[in-house]
């Protein structure tokens, strides 16, 4: 019997608190719980971005899923912004605080396989365009023996939204999806999407609508309802629930002990 396995996914959105999600890391594997953590860092590459005067573009699918457009050059300000800053200064606080974790994206030791998009559709002002100079990738495959060689020298991996093409391409990966992938692919037990609101909300953002349970069959549904960034965490707590994993619960990284008052199931718990 394989202990279980939580993976975290920290948002990237400004307002999630990393520190406390570190110091409620440390105690629960202290304890003796399996954790694996995935971060987002739009916020840092955002600002990265305007500080070096390559503002970040935001295109709309014609499904209504809202992503990074990423060029050459805006991937290189991704990966130093996500893959250098946001990475190393995650794996910095658990440090200092004994935890010994293991910073890498999808690139190192191919551990995030992705098929590197020929073309993307963009909907701008109500027109169809096509974007062809993409660098993201559709997540094929996950190697998790060394997700598992690092768990078992009881080692943290921290994992940046970072993948490699088949051609050996850095791609920037959707970290919602990404977090989602490698909780399948560890058929872990519990997938938290920690984030800056409580949960999904019937009427966003009123805190009151917050919906506590969604049943597989009800995603559908809650898709439609959810806005913006909500969409692919909906999307990824899918394609998690699909992949095996346990449960899935979107919840407040802005909280005190955020994963446990997660794990208590305050916020939106799907299964």
């Amino acid at each position: 019997m394989t202990e279980p396995i939580i993976v975290v996914k920290l948002g990237g959105t400004e307002g999630v608190d990393f520190s406390a999600i570190c110091q409620d890391a440390k105690e629960l594997i202290a304890a003796g719980q399996k954790m694996v953590f995935v971060h987002g860092g739009s916020a840092e590459a955002n600002a990265l971005g305007e500080a070096l005067g390559t503002p970040p573009k935001f295109i709309t699918s014609p499904s209504g899923y809202t992503s990074r457009y990423t060029d050459r050059g805006t991937l290189e300000v991704f990966l130093m912004a996500v893959n250098g800053k946001v990475n190393s200064l995650l794996v910095e606080q658990l440090q200092v605080l004994g935890v010994n974790a293991f910073g890498l994206c999808g690139m190192d030791g191919k551990l995030i396989i992705a098929t590197r998009k020929d073309s993307i559709q963009s909907v701008e002002n109500g027109k169809r365009k096509i974007i062809r100079d993409d660098f993201t990738g559709k997540i094929d495959e996950v190697n998790s023996k060394l997700i598992h060689l690092l768990l078992k020298e009881g080692i943290l991996p921290v994992i940046a939204p970072v993948a490699v093409s088949h051609n050996g391409e850095a791609l920037n990966v959707d970290a919602d999806r990404a977090a989602a992938m490698v909780a399948a692919s560890l058929h872990a037990e519990i997938l938290l999407l920690l984030t800056a609101v409580p949960g999904l909300m019937k009427n966003f953002p009123d805190e009151s609508t917050l919906i506590k349970t969604i049943s597989k069959s009800q995603i559908p549904a809650a898709s439609e309802m959810a806005q913006g960034r909500m969409k692919k965490k909906v999307l990824g707590a899918e394609e998690a629930l699909n992949g095996g994993v346990g449960k899935v619960i979107i919840a407040d990284g802005r909280v005190e002990k955020p994963i446990t008052n997660a794990l208590k199931g305050n916020g939106t718990v799907l299964q």
